[in-house]
């Protein structure tokens, strides 16, 4: 975030990656709702993005026009302008948008300021990482990965409106290290701690029957072996459950953590605006000594 005036900040994101789903629409539509995430995830507004593409010569054109048609229908439904964009060359397909947006100074929400007696509140269901893994190998039903495109292609701006509206402590978007890594993230930049119920977290439709058949990415792997060194699993949470917590997820939703005495105005303002996930997921606890754990998971 630059601040450009007493009443004018700009934020500057980034996000781009290979396709996550057959289909270039519904992909370029993932890309650019997952692109804009962090300016929502700030409290911000996206105004300006600019397209970022790597494509291979010997594709088709019309994948590629139908990838850039996706993203800007994303790109038009939250209102931001595409001004143009670069492309290069590459031996796998990429893409993904550079994103500008505009927040008031003082308004913006922070990831690094969860405060002890905050609730934890979730605006997505999780396990896309898993579900579209299954869905490279052909090893998942329709309806369920339908599920998790439409899941990735929704905006998170009514999310961030609700928030902004009632005043919440911070906030961070789920994307790649998973609900647990993001959550590690905000307790360690805040220096608080907290606990996470995995019996209310929402997960997609099929996704931990998915799991339990062994199905997960290397990335959700990966997030799980270093959150082992720095969660206490309670013993009636299993490795499938670990996993779908640490699962890597693409256009996730937002994880806001909001006073108490405002959770109650927040979930009617997150239902109000049409947000179809609002689930209390944790709370965070008065801080612990030096050296302490900063996550427990319970069941």
């Amino acid at each position: 975030m630059y601040r450009l005036s007493d009443d004018l900040a700009v934020i500057q994101t980034v996000d781009f990656f290979p396709p996550i789903v057959d289909d270039p629409y519904s992909f370029g539509e993932i890309a650019v709702a997952n692109a804009l995430s962090d300016v929502y995830a700030m409290g911000g507004r996206p105004v300006l993005g600019l397209n970022i593409v790597g494509f291979p010569r010997l594709l088709s054109k019309d994948i590629l026009v139908s990838i850039l048609q996706g993203g800007a229908s994303k790109a038009r439904e939250a209102g931001v302008l595409v001004a143009g964009g670069h492309t290069v060359d590459d031996a796998e397909p990429k893409y993904g948008m550079a994103v500008t947006g505009i927040v008031k100074p003082g308004m913006q929400v922070a990831n690094s300021t969860i405060r002890p007696g905050d609730v934890l509140v979730l605006t997505k269901p999780i396990g896309t990482g898993i579900i579209t893994t299954a869905g490279k190998h052909g090893t998942v039903a329709a309806d369920v990965l339908e599920g998790a495109i439409r899941t990735m292609a929704q905006l998170n701006h009514a999310a961030s409106d609700a928030m902004v509206e009632v005043g919440v402590s911070a906030c961070t978007d789920v994307t790649g290290f998973g609900l647990v890594g993001h959550l590690l993230g905000m307790l360690e930049a805040s220096d608080a701690r907290a606990t996470l119920h995995m019996e209310r977290v929402p997960l997609l439709d099929g996704a931990r029957k998915l799991v339990d058949q062994g199905v997960a990415p290397g990335g959700t792997r990966r997030n799980l072996e270093s959150a082992n060194r720095r969660v206490l699993w309670d013993q009636s949470v299993d490795e499938p459950s670990k996993l779908l917590l640490c699962d890597a997820q693409t256009s996730g939703g937002l994880l806001i953590s909001v006073p108490e005495t405002r959770l109650d105005a927040l979930l009617t303002a997150l239902r109000s605006g049409g947000v179809e996930i609002a689930e209390v997921v944790g709370e965070v606890h008065s801080d612990g000594a030096p050296g302490d754990v900063r996550l427990n998971v319970v069941a």
